[in-house]
């Protein structure tokens, strides 16, 4: 795994991820937009997901309260092209927190398989519980949910 082109790894506003999968992009949006694909990898609540510009659900997770993560994201659908970009608004449902994220996953085919990028956006650099979060949110990119998704597009056969 390596920052996205384009990627400025002072950039504290933002966290940008690249993984190649030996998969082609067909399979690759099937896994970020099927409710039932994206329950597998993704935080509870994602099986609520739908391709619809507008189309809002709600994602739990643990709480993080020296981030001030309440543990639910409410999503909203921005923007999406088929088997090429999804834009995703993210915000903690607590108002008291004023977190506010764009996360775009975009897809690039590179030779049989698929180069996905994520570009997670909006952290404040000057609110610590905001450089917490983004800290946190790196590392479960990286670590934890882009090898979830490879697990699941291997399921898939």
């Amino acid at each position: 795994m390596t920052t996205a082109p384009g990627g400025d790894a002072d950039d504290l506003t933002t966290v940008r991820v690249a993984q190649f999968f030996p998969h082609p992009p067909a399979k690759v949006w099937r896994a970020l937009t099927e409710p039932g694909l994206l329950a597998r990898w993704q935080m509870p609540g994602a099986e609520e997901f739908r391709l619809e510009v507008g189309h809002r659900y709600r994602m739990t997770s643990v709480p993080r309260p020296h981030s001030r993560f309440s543990g639910v994201v409410e999503v909203r659908v921005l923007a999406y092209d088929i088997e090429r970009m999804l834009s995703l608004r993210w915000e903690d449902a607590d108002p008291a927190n004023l977190a506010e994220w764009t996360v775009t996953w975009t897809l690039e085919q590179e030779g049989r398989g698929t180069r996905l990028f994520l570009v997670h956006e909006g952290f404040d650099p000057d609110d610590p519980a905001q450089m917490s979060a983004r800290k946190i949110m790196d590392g479960g990119w990286r670590e934890r949910v882009l090898p979830s998704l490879g697990r699941t597009l291997d399921q898939l056969g």
